[in-house]
């Protein structure tokens, strides 16, 4: 139970970081460039928001939530560094540091939600069912 918890606690600490370098960004100049800013600013509060969800409680529509967001973050990064998104490319690693903290956000609570799933699911299969033998 106490690994579930640090888990929770870890997985909604990714999120928010990821949430705060995306608020952080939308203000420093992310806010005018066209649909970029208004996606940072979206992907800001949907990290908190879920975040602060994944605090109280993880039912499955929140783990998808959060692998949702980290893996919607994953693919627009490396779609801005390579064909661009909406007109809009990145470079390298650039905004540093804001760019490698965001990208270890998202691996980290993608590994840590598939990490709980499989752990729950082993547990799920080796406890015994609590169905009547019958004879």
């Amino acid at each position: 139970m106490k690994l579930a918890l640090a888990t929770r606690l870890a997985v909604a600490l990714c999120l928010a970081t990821s949430g705060y370098i995306h608020a952080q960004l939308y203000v420093r100049g992310y806010h005018a460039i066209p649909y970029i800013g208004t996606s940072f600013r979206w992907d800001a509060a949907a990290s908190f928001a879920v975040a602060a969800l994944f605090l109280v409680g993880r039912p499955v529509l929140l783990r998808l939530a959060a692998a949702g967001l980290c893996l919607s973050g994953l693919a627009g990064f490396t779609v801005s560094r390579t064909i661009g998104l909406f007109g809009f490319t990145e470079r390298g690693w650039q905004p540093a540091p804001q760019a490698v903290l965001s990208v270890l956000a998202w691996v980290v609570a993608l590994a840590l939600l598939l990490t709980s799933f499989l752990t729950e699911q082993r547990q799920s299969e080796s406890t015994p069912s609590r169905e009547p033998v019958r004879a």
